[in-house]
């Protein structure tokens, strides 16, 4: 799982990496910042990898918490060294994959002489509306990109689950529940976030949806899910809680 954990965390790194500097240049001119043409091909070519990267890797852990649940005395040879590295290498590979095709269908395609995004970053709905011709045939292959690489990991990630819990209610003693359970809530808590707002901004029907709702969304998947991740993950450490509480009591004075 820590092996998990690190990649995961370098790849939220780089994600903040990708959007927030142009984002906070942005905010902080009087006057909205222009970006090159192969500018925005680079920072979605980025968002892609790191997003679907990140949906495969929190896959790999899920599948990584139903062996050590339900197959603990296979743990060691199905979740090797070698079987991690393979599943990390496979994430990025499927994100190169996905950000290659999706770039080199969406950036073909004829754009106004001077294109204006309403958006903080070049995110694929909102460039690809701005297409003067071929809409229809990239919005296909990128609704068919995100019933692939979003609903899939997610579904992997319920079945691994619906075993965990298969596992869980075959306990019998109310302590090893309440341990599964605090093993699994922060991997859990982390899928609902980066699922539910992709699922959201990708899935819905986006002919509704204001600007100012598509920036939210991406507000939640680019900025505020990876400043949430490590929280999550830290807060599950018992000598981080214990520190916590420490310095809670020290600063509030006594009655």
């Amino acid at each position: 799982m820590y092996f998990f954990l690190c990649h995961l965390s370098m790849v939220e790194v780089l994600y903040t990496t990708d959007i927030v500097p142009s984002t906070l240049a942005n905010l902080a001119s009087p006057y909205p910042r222009a970006i090159s043409f192969w500018g925005c091909a680079a920072q979605m070519y980025n968002f892609i990898v790191l997003g679907i990267s990140e949906g495969c890797l929190l896959t790999a852990m899920a599948y990584d918490r139903y062996v050590a649940i339900c197959r603990p005395l296979h743990y060691s040879t199905l979740m090797s060294r070698r079987a991690c590295a393979a599943m990390v290498g496979i994430s990025w590979l499927v994100g190169i994959i996905t950000a290659t095709t999706h770039s080199s269908l969406i950036f073909t395609l004829p754009f106004p002489s001077r294109p204006t995004i309403p958006h903080f970053l070049c995110d694929i709905l909102p460039v690809l509306r701005l297409a003067s011709a071929g809409k229809h045939r990239s919005e296909i292959s990128v609704m068919t990109a995100t019933v692939v690489f979003i609903m899939v990991p997610f579904s992997l990630i319920v079945t691994s689950y619906v075993c965990i819990l298969g596992a869980i209610l075959a306990m019998g003693s109310t302590q090893s529940h309440r341990k599964v359970f605090s093993t699994c809530s922060s991997h859990l808590l982390t899928v609902s976030l980066f699922f539910g707002t992709a699922s959201i901004t990708y899935i819905w029907p986006q002919e509704g949806s204001s600007v100012t709702t598509d920036r939210i969304l991406s507000l939640f998947c680019t900025i505020i899910t990876p400043v949430l991740n490590p929280i999550i993950y830290t807060l599950r450490n018992k000598e981080v809680t214990r520190a916590l509480r420490h310095v809670v009591k020290r600063q509030v004075p006594s009655p």
